[in-house]
């Protein structure tokens, strides 16, 4: 049984089926999730036209407007969100033999779970915790006089407000900040540091910073909002340095927590709202009896779609496993378990500029780690627009003389990080990473001028 039905619970029930269990796969929303509604595909279509935009006019001879049309752009991020019709996903999970459960599920006993408070399921072989995230709200007094919106009321938003205030220099406050800027809002970006992106390497915030001005956001930096009120004209934000801002609209985005407030968790003696902490198979270590299995958000281990459904295959794979009496390695790098969480973690923020970035930012603490920066300024990105604007780092074990983190800042940067991630999972040698030869003219020359930075 499969509790979520997000992309995560989806990989999860269709691994598990896949090695010949029959999976109940139970949803209080959406078949679909977050993701596919709310988060990852409408933030992403909300966003293209924008950068596409910005794109074009670095080009000469390329015919364009000065914005994009907000009716078009909300046309086709409901083409790709079906405006939450969801009957298409629940098709997908009974062709793949996976039985769709509508309700809330909570767990009531071991291999128990009730949904609706009335319905009681009762797994032969294992639970998987698949449900995902939810926003932090902060304690800032007022914010509970207006209605803010979350991720998803940015997201599905049916028109543009003409002032927006954005809280949190994270990865949806930039790209919501940034999406709402091309779609012709006036936006202010309340951010607490000097820079947004803190957990990037600092160059990566920086441009950033820079591509959001140049996009028309006003961005307050070293900040934040100390109280919300109702005003006549509009929400009225007091910052940390006194300044009044008023908005007809703001998206709080100051981070998300596992979803397990509502699960039933204090049957197994775990508190309600805390992550699930699992073993690289996914098993929830905390719950005797190796039943209980989570991935994805829930964990708290790396909280983006696609290393979720990387630990649900892990999860699902192990469960159908035992389950079959087949043998599972719990070994590093075995196929039943997520060992890239420790290493190789990849994430895009699709902004203008993009920031592409696997495994660690910068060197370790004590260590011999090497970090080499560099330009992108190879003919590729020349090409590629003209004032081509990019930085990029590896940060390298030079005991093992691997790499251990790659980061990219720059105009489509996006499709770069794989080779980075083959390169951190395989920890290639760098002197065989040297005998990769990137194409001309290509922006992934890049790669051809870190090596020659570090001293090949």
């Amino acid at each position: 049984m499969v509790i979520g039905a997000g992309p995560v619970g989806e990989v999860a029930a269709e691994r598990a089926a896949r090695g010949g269990l029959k999976v109940a796969l139970v949803e209080h929303e959406r078949f679909g999730g977050e993701c596919s509604y709310w988060a990852c595909i409408p933030s992403k279509a909300l966003l293209r036209p924008g950068n596409l935009l910005a794109a074009a006019k670095r080009v000469p001879g390329v015919p364009v407007g000065d914005r994009v049309d907000p009716a078009a752009v909300f046309a086709r991020r409901d083409w790709f969100t079906g405006k939450g019709d969801d009957s298409g996903q629940v098709d997908w999970a009974r062709g793949a033999g996976i039985e769709p459960v509508r309700g809330h599920g909570a767990i009531t006993g071991e291999r128990e779970v009730t949904v609706d408070g009335d319905r009681v399921l009762t797994a032969r072989h294992a639970v998987i915790v698949c449900t995902g995230s939810v926003p932090n709200t902060p304690k800032i007094p007022g914010l509970d006089t207006i209605r803010p919106w979350g991720s998803r009321e940015a997201t599905s938003a049916e028109s543009v407000p003409a002032r927006l205030g954005v809280l949190g220099g994270g990865v949806v406050g930039v790209e919501m900040a940034q999406a709402f800027a091309s779609l012709g809002s006036e936006v202010h970006l309340v951010i607490t540091g000097e820079r947004p992106l803190p957990r990037n390497a600092p160059f990566a915030g920086d441009l950033v910073l820079h591509g959001l001005r140049e996009a028309g956001v006003f961005v307050h930096t070293e900040s934040g909002v100390e109280r919300v009120a109702a005003g006549e004209s509009g929400t009225e934000l007091t910052l940390k340095d006194g300044e009044t801002l008023v908005v007809d609209e703001f998206l709080v985005a100051t981070g998300r927590r596992p979803a397990t407030a509502k699960l039933g968790l204090e049957t197994l003696g775990v508190e309600p709202g805390s992550a699930l902490e699992v073993d690289d198979t996914g098993r929830v270590s905390a719950v005797d009896g190796g039943w209980l299995y989570a991935a994805g958000d829930v964990t708290g281990r790396a909280p983006l779609t696609h290393q979720g459904k990387y630990g649900a295959r892990a999860a699902g794979d192990t469960v159908a496993a035992l389950a079959t009496g087949k043998p599972v390695s719990t070994e590093a790098w075995s196929p039943f378990t997520a060992t890239a969480d420790h290493h190789a973690v990849p994430q895009v923020v699709f902004t203008d500029p993009e920031v592409a970035a696997v495994g660690l930012a910068d060197a370790r603490p004590g260590s011999a780690d090497r970090v080499v920066d560099i330009d992108i300024a190879v003919a590729g990105s020349s090409l590629h627009a003209d004032g081509y604007t990019g930085k990029a780092r590896i940060v390298v074990d030079t005991e093992r003389n691997v790499l251990l983190g790659v980061t990219f800042v720059g105009q489509d940067v996006s499709e770069l990080v794989h080779s980075a991630t083959i390169a951190i999972v395989g920890e290639v040698p760098l002197d065989r990473l040297w005998h990769a030869v990137p194409s001309f003219p290509t922006i992934s020359e890049v790669w051809l001028r870190l090596l020659e930075a570090y001293g090949l």
